[in-house]
C-alpha cells in the first residue's frame, strides 16, 4: 500500500521531525524527544499536524437521520456548533469507528474519522445512505493542527477575533484566524491538557501553521509528534482505535456506555441493549504499576495466582508519573478499582493496580 503524505511533511522533516508509517501516512513521531513534547504540552503548548485524520460532510433534508443511524449517541440533542464523541456500532457487536460529529447547523453536518478507517467509515455510512444525503469525503482537503496546552488559548488568542473563552468544551465556532477565512476552531482535543482544534483548508496549511507559531514564541511553543500524542492520551484513558478499541470490542466493554444511547435505534442497538441488560463479562480498565516495568500492547493480564484475565492494549511509561501505565481489558470482577493485577512482562509477574480514569489529575 502506497504511504500518503500529508500536505505540510516536507515542512516537518525540515523540523527535523522524525518521519514514520502511522495509519497509511507519513507522519512525525517526535522532534526532539517523547518526554520533551509531553511535558511542552503538559505545562505550556505545543502543535500536533494530524492532517491524516478522516473529514466528511453530511448535508440535505435526511443528513441527521443517517447519523442517527449510523452513530450510538445521540445527534438529535446538538445545537449548532456543538460536537460530539460517538461510535459507529457494526452488526457484530463491534466498533467501526469512533468519530465525532459537528454540527454546523440543521441539515449540516462534519463528521471527523480515524485515518485509518477513512476508507472503510465511508463505505460504512455509504450503505445507510437510502435517504439521498449529499456526502463528500474531504479529507484530502483539510489539514487539522491540535494546539494543545495550558497556553493554547493566549496564543491562538492573538490571531482570531473570536472570543476563545466562549467556546465551552466540545463546542466550535467557525470565523478567521491567522488572516484565513472559514476556519473551524474547535475546544476538542486528545490529551487533556485544553486547547483547540484547528480545521484549515490545505492551500492555507502553511500560513496558519507559521502564525501559531510566531504567535507561541513567547510561550516557547513547539511541534509534537505521535509519540508524545500516545502518552498525553493514556494519562487520560482515551481509547485508540486499533488498540483499545475495534471490530471485536463492544462500546459497553469499552467503558463507552455514555456515548450509547438506547433513546433511538441505531445499527446493532437492540443487541447493545441486550448486552447491557445482562452485564458484560470484560471491561477496559486503566491500571497503574506497582512493581517496576513498562506494560506494552497484547502483554498478558493475569491474576494474583496466575491465571489469565484479560490483555493489555495499551501501555506506556507515565512522564508524569514516572511509572509505568496502561489501558486492558480484564474480567468484571478484576475492574473494580483498587484491584490488584498482574502484567506478564517477559515472563515476570509485575505488580499494577486497576485505577479510576483519569490515570493523571486533569490540569
Amino acid at each position: 500500500m502506497e504511504i500518503k503524505q500529508i500536505p505540510l511533511a516536507d515542512l516537518h522533516v525540515k523540523l527535523g521531525g522524525k518521519m514514520v508509517p502511522f495509519a497509511g501516512f507519513n507522519m512525525p513521531v517526535r522532534y526532539s524527544s517523547d518526554i520533551e513534547e509531553h511535558m511542552a504540552v503538559r505545562n505550556s503548548v505545543g502543535v500536533f499536524d494530524v492532517s491524516h485524520m478522516g473529514e466528511f460532510t453530511l448535508k440535505g433534508p435526511k443528513a441527521l437521520d443517517l447519523i442517527q443511524r449510523v452513530t450510538s449517541n445521540d445527534a438529535s440533542k446538538l445545537i449548532d456548533g456543538q460536537a460530539q464523541y460517538s461510535c459507529l456500532p457494526n452488526d457484530k457487536g463491534g466498533i467501526v469507528d469512533d468519530l465525532i460529529v459537528y454540527k454546523i447547523k440543521d441539515e449540516d453536518y462534519l463528521l471527523v474519522v480515524n485515518a485509518g478507517n477513512i476508507d472503510k467509515d465511508w463505505n460504512w455510512i455509504s450503505r445507510f445512505n437510502t435517504g439521498g444525503v449529499d456526502m463528500k469525503n474531504i479529507s484530502d482537503d483539510i489539514c487539522l493542527f491540535a494546539v494543545q496546552g495550558p497556553k493554547a488559548i493566549n496564543t491562538l488568542q492573538k490571531l482570531t477575533s473570536t472570543d476563545l473563552t466562549t467556546i465551552p468544551y466540545y463546542h466550535f465556532a467557525i470565523g478567521e484566524l491567522a488572516g484565513v477565512q472559514n476556519v473551524i476552531i474547535s475546544n476538542t482535543g486528545y490529551t487533556g491538557a485544553g486547547g483547540f482544534e484547528i480545521y484549515v483548508n490545505k492551500q492555507h496549511a502553511e500560513q496558519v501553521w507559521y502564525r501559531i507559531f510566531e504567535a507561541g514564541k513567547e510561550f516557547d511553543i513547539k511541534p509534537i509528534g505521535l509519540g508524545a500524542r500516545d502518552t498525553l492520551r493514556l494519562e487520560m484513558g482515551f481509547c485508540l482505535y486499533g488498540n483499545d478499541i475495534d471490530d471485536t470490542t463492544s462500546p459497553l466493554e469499552a467503558g463507552l456506555g455514555w456515548i450509547t444511547k438506547f433513546t433511538k435505534d441505531f445499527t446493532n442497538s437492540a443487541w447493545l441493549k441486550q448486552q447491557k441488560e445482562s452485564g458484560v463479562s470484560r471491561k477496559l480498565v486503566g491500571f497503574k504499576m506497582i512493581d517496576k516495568g513498562i506494560p506494552r500492547h497484547d502483554y498478558v493480564i493475569k491474576d494474583a495466582v496466575g491465571n489469565t484475565i484479560g490483555k493489555v492494549t495499551s501501555g506506556t511509561m507515565s512522564p508524569v508519573l514516572a511509572i509505568g501505565i496502561g489501558l486492558g481489558y480484564v474480567t468484571t470482577e478484576h475492574a473494580v478499582p483498587g484491584t490488584e493485577i498482574f502484567i506478564d512482562v517477559r515472563g515476570r509477574a509485575l505488580k499494577a493496580s486497576v485505577q479510576k480514569l483519569p490515570l493523571i489529575s486533569k490540569n
